[in-house]
């Protein structure tokens, strides 16, 4: 569970190929929410940095560790009040813990999601709160998981923001 806390914060504004290529050391030398807590700010913007926006993301990480540690026992909570109040942790990444650790269906507002659920004409809402609870009313709460990680999927394979492959979607004709 941390370590989706901590690989959740590092794709804010980055491939997941970048966040998988700069997770594999950090999580071989941070292993508890304490070590994160624990780790030297600069070194660890250090270890971060190819993800971009590092600065804030290694104050997000820490930030998140340290309440972590204080208010939780180190633990991830499963409560969507308790995940927002962390740093570093909105709504979507809240929604990526919740549906994949906990079980706990919620759709997952990124920048794909945004993107198909406009083209499909799901929504015509651009505020990824707004979109989430438009969503709610017409997707399956059961499915809302799922539901995230195939939009995802797709809008990262076929439907792309400039040139999106319609003539291959499998979703929308």
């Amino acid at each position: 569970p941390l370590q989706l806390v901590v690989a959740t914060i590092l794709s804010a504004q980055c491939t997941d190929k970048r966040v998988n290529i700069v997770t594999p050391p950090i999580f071989k030398k941070y292993k508890t929410a304490k070590d994160y807590a624990n780790a030297n700010v600069k070194t660890f913007e250090k270890e971060i940095h190819s993800t971009g926006f590092y600065r804030a993301k290694a104050k997000n990480i820490i930030g998140c560790a340290k309440e972590l540690v204080k208010r939780f026992g180190g633990k991830i909570p499963g409560e969507m009040e308790d995940l927002v109040t962390l740093p570093g942790v909105g709504r979507k990444t809240a929604n990526v813990i919740l549906g994949n650790i906990f079980d706990t269906p919620g759709l997952v507002v990124d920048t794909h999601m945004k993107r198909l659920a406009n083209r499909l004409d799901l929504t015509r809402e651009q505020d990824p709160v707004k979109i989430e609870f438009e969503l709610n009313e017409v997707i399956p709460k059961k499915e809302w998981t799922l539901f995230s990680h195939l939009i995802i999927w797709h809008g990262r394979r076929a439907c792309f923001a400039r040139s999106p492959k319609c003539s291959e979607c499998s979703i929308h004709d």
